[in-house]
């Protein structure tokens, strides 16, 4: 279940099934990286691509939109404003990552190709695996196209309760891909970022604006 708790003074937005690191989506509020005990924060140029890396001692990540983080004291974070965020814990190997799922991300099913690589490089099993996904713009605002519609819908086996006319569900269709590949523990936020614009910021709701908020994870 997910919980607006204060971390350092900030409106933060948790879920109850990790609680062993620090796993949070930011607000309107924004956040201050200098109230966290890390040692670097690394953050990579997103472009809605399914590009995934594992963070090392470079500095920059171009051209990625999942990081996977293995090292402790080390701060990760993508931004958002109605793209869907999906943060990833292997609770026996404590290991994390955070993808960026936008429509064009889902479509390639970028949270999917996260567990994958994770498995490969570290020999992680999705039934390990915690799921977060956090606020994003939800079935009731998000009208696309019918090619866009049949493309996502295209993804997943099994698409009932994931669409409404030409509305689809994105948070729920990353999460039906993350169950196809059989991860069990997942967290669905209920926010919407288009209704809930007071809270979290919408792409779509404010015109195309340039503010994000926050996935953030440090092991």
């Amino acid at each position: 279940m997910f919980y607006f708790e204060s971390l350092n003074g900030y409106k933060v937005l948790k879920s109850d099934l990790i609680n062993d690191i620090t796993a949070f989506f930011t607000t309107r509020e924004g956040f201050d990286f200098n109230t966290l005990n890390a040692s670097r924060v690394v953050s990579p140029v997103q472009t809605h691509s399914d590009n995934i890396e594992i963070v090392s001692g470079k500095e920059e990540y171009p051209d990625t939109d999942a990081l996977i983080l293995k090292d402790k004291n080390t701060a990760v974070y993508l931004k958002f404003a109605d793209c869907t965020p999906l943060i990833f814990y292997d609770k026996k190997l404590k290991i994390s990552a955070i993808a960026h799922a936008g429509w064009r991300g889902t479509a390639q099913k970028i949270g999917v190709k996260t567990i994958e690589k994770m498995k490969k490089d570290f020999g992680t099993y999705p039934q390990d695996i915690i799921a977060l996904i956090g606020p994003a713009i939800s079935l009731c605002c998000y009208e696309v196209s019918e090619e866009v519609k049949e493309t996502l819908l295209s993804t997943v086996s099994d698409s009932a309760g994931l669409y409404k006319e030409r509305n689809v569900d994105l948070k729920k269709i990353n999460a039906r891909q993350l169950e196809e590949q059989g991860v069990k523990n997942i967290d669905i936020c209920p926010y919407c970022t288009s209704c809930n614009n007071d809270l979290f910021f919408s792409y779509r709701k404010e015109n195309g604006t340039k503010n994000r908020h926050m996935a953030v994870v440090i092991l």
